[in-house]
């Protein structure tokens, strides 16, 4: 529930950028903190999804893949607050992504080395000499190339050895972890009756389930299609962006559990500079392609809080290239029914006026 004690008017500093938290009445908000994904760097192991059902008792999606993809989940639903998409795009012969390009830097590794640090040899001993392909078992790299057997499957080889001479595979994986975007400008807030949707002192939207009458008005307001509700008891439920915990001082378990630190957290204001250098970055080293999505205050919801940096357009992601608060058109409509209803009352009441003369 929102503390009476830490509200007030709405108010906003004329020249500096809208604050959802000072504008929902929040006094002396801290930094409005939110999510930097990267989904350069996202090795799809939905660590993140696994954190979030533990910490947040989200009940279980099931264990059936889809048809379409390696995955179980499919989409952002009131039983999925994050959601790992895999996108499977077929590239040349020969294609190569950079992120992860440079120079590398350290000594060399020798097989010797490489052995010793493997428990399969000495220092001095070099009989156990590691495989040429990254991943195969130590030994000779003749009797590894052959430990994987080939299946019989029609024009399939064994993995990785598809594509050009040089080992580069003709499909590349688009990974990405979805989340709830915690709009700047959130249509749920606007349509929910009952206040069960509020804006907290750090600017995330969060949903109140024990106020939730499960009208729906939400699901239908908000541009992205995250919010969802529960079939068994009908109420709404998404990503609080672990409010319990940022209120402790605790990093959200999505992105306590990210192994690739894919998901950042922190205030908004220094993801976005970290973003804006992270696309400089791949930019420099051949991936042109790679943008930011949702961290532009001008945008059609304001800005979210919850943004991300992707190698493609947003429409492979499964996002809308141009979302819009979809309540945008609500003070006018309001206006003009006001303006309608004034109207029809003055001709009521002149047609009254009017029969009794």
């Amino acid at each position: 529930m929102v503390d009476p004690q830490h509200r007030a008017g709405p108010s906003a500093t004329s020249g500096q950028e809208y604050q959802p938290a000072s504008a929902s009445g929040w006094v002396d908000a801290p930094p409005r903190m939110g999510f930097f994904t990267d989904t350069s760097v996202c090795i799809g192991c939905k660590a993140c999804e696994v954190a979030c059902k533990e910490w947040n008792g989200v009940p279980a999606s099931g264990l059936d893949l889809l048809g379409m993809s390696y995955d179980n989940t499919g989409a952002l639903t009131a039983n999925s607050w994050r959601h790992v998409a895999f996108v499977e795009q077929p590239r040349p012969a020969g294609h190569h992504d950079a992120p992860f390009a440079g120079t590398p830097t350290g000594d060399p590794v020798s097989a010797a080395s490489a052995a010793t640090a493997a428990g399969t040899g000495s220092p001095t001993d070099t009989s156990h000499a590691t495989g040429t392909d990254p991943g195969l078992p130590p030994g000779d790299p003749a009797v590894a190339a052959r430990m994987t057997e080939f299946l019989g499957m029609p024009a399939a080889g064994p993995p990785g050895r598809t594509g050009s001479a040089e080992g580069r595979s003709d499909f590349r994986w688009l990974m990405m972890s979805d989340v709830c975007k915690h709009c700047t400008h959130a249509a749920c807030l606007d349509v929910c009756p009952t206040g069960s949707l509020f804006r907290t002192e750090f600017g995330t939207v969060v949903v109140q389930e024990d106020i939730c009458n499960g009208c729906g008005y939400c699901v239908s307001a908000c541009p992205y299609g995250v919010i969802d509700r529960r079939v068994d008891d009908g109420r709404v439920w998404k990503c609080t962006l672990c409010y319990d915990r940022i209120g402790a001082g605790l990093t959200p378990a999505c992105a306590q559990a990210c192994p690739t630190e894919s998901i950042q957290y922190g205030p908004l204001d220094e993801l976005r500079e970290r973003a804006a250098a992270r696309v400089a970055t791949l930019h420099e080293r051949g991936t042109p392609e790679a943008r930011l999505y949702g961290h532009d205050p001008a945008d059609g919801v304001g800005g979210d809080g919850a943004f991300f940096l992707l190698l493609d357009e947003p429409e492979v992601y499964g996002l809308p290239p141009d979302p819009q608060v979809t309540t945008r058109d609500l003070p006018r409509m309001w206006q003009r029914a006001g303006v309608a209803a004034l109207a029809m009352a003055a001709v009521a009441v002149g047609a009254f006026l009017g029969g009794r003369r």
